[in-house]
């Protein structure tokens, strides 16, 4: 069974008209599709990211700075992902809550941070994921996010589980986003077998190789490398012009420079790879 610790995220898609089902017994974040909207627009992305192949990918940088940071970011990223060829959901966040620090950069907060990340939606034309802290959150959230990100820390179960309630809730629309594992203080361990176990979820399976790395930024491409080569669906990534100067998790952060570098690699390894595909394993004994 996979650890679902503090790092680890669970994902879903968000629709267009979003009811909240609650907190479950166990303390569940989950949200319930209303019978309207099932076949909308995220569902239909939730396909096209199910289909993508070698993988899909999530990118942008960790908050919103600023309008213009957020749109020269978007630009640059978008042109890198259809060169390479992946499908693209942008992502950002309207409000880093979760800081250690109460003096930590926050960003625009709800209300603004949705304003520019819905103009950048529409002036790029492309999806768009941001995360919520709070339950109350996620309806306004999904009037403009085609993907709700959800922390670990409103989903505290093991992945399988969590994922299992939130299509009990009426959302078949996941997917879950493996981070690493801690053991003891500032030890992030990332195992691959999890990547693998974390299938029994069975929806899209993801990788964060930037927070997974500890905030070492030179293992990101390390357990990007991993990830594509055992198959994951896609890749979750958080990108900085100028990383070194971020005002938030700038270690975690890919720079922008070798972002093409990166996923050209990527992509090669997991088009050789067979990552996605069970081994069939022959136990009858062996005859000369």
């Amino acid at each position: 069974m996979v650890t679902h610790d503090c790092y680890t995220q669970i994902t879903y898609l968000s629709l267009l008209q979003v009811e909240l089902a609650g907190i479950a017994a166990l303390p569940v974040f989950v949200i319930k599709v209303s019978e309207v909207a099932k076949m909308d627009a995220s569902t239909v992305l939730y396909n096209q990211l199910k289909a993508a192949e070698p993988f899909f990918l999530l990118a942008g940088p960790n908050v919103i700075e600023s309008e213009e940071h957020i749109f020269r970011m978007a630009k640059h990223i978008k042109h890198v992902a259809t060169k390479v060829g992946l499908p693209l959901v942008f992502k950002s966040s309207f409000d880093k809550a979760n800081r250690t620090s109460s003096k930590s950069f926050r960003g625009p907060g709800l209300t603004e941070g949705l304003k520019i990340l819905e103009k950048v939606k529409v002036a790029y034309d492309m999806p768009i994921i941001t995360d919520v802290h709070e339950a109350s959150q996620c309806e306004e959230v999904g009037k403009v996010a085609d993907i709700i990100q959800i922390p670990a820390f409103l989903c505290r179960q093991v992945m399988v589980n969590s994922a299992e309630k939130v299509r009990l809730a009426g959302n078949p629309n996941m997917m879950v986003c493996e981070r690493g594992t801690m053991f003891g203080y500032n030890d992030l361990i990332v195992d691959p077998r999890n990547l693998e176990w974390i299938r029994e979820a069975n929806c899209p399976v993801l990788d964060d190789g930037g927070v997974a790395s500890g905030g070492l930024r030179e293992l990101i491409p390390c357990i990007a490398r991993t990830a594509v080569a055992v198959g994951v669906d896609g890749i979750f990534m958080e990108v900085h012009d100028d990383p070194s100067n971020a005002p938030v998790d700038g270690p975690t952060q890919w720079p922008l420079r070798h972002l093409e570098e990166l996923l050209v690699e990527l992509v090669a390894i997991a088009r050789v790879s067979k990552g996605k595909q069970r081994f069939n394993i022959d136990l009858t004994p062996y005859r000369d």
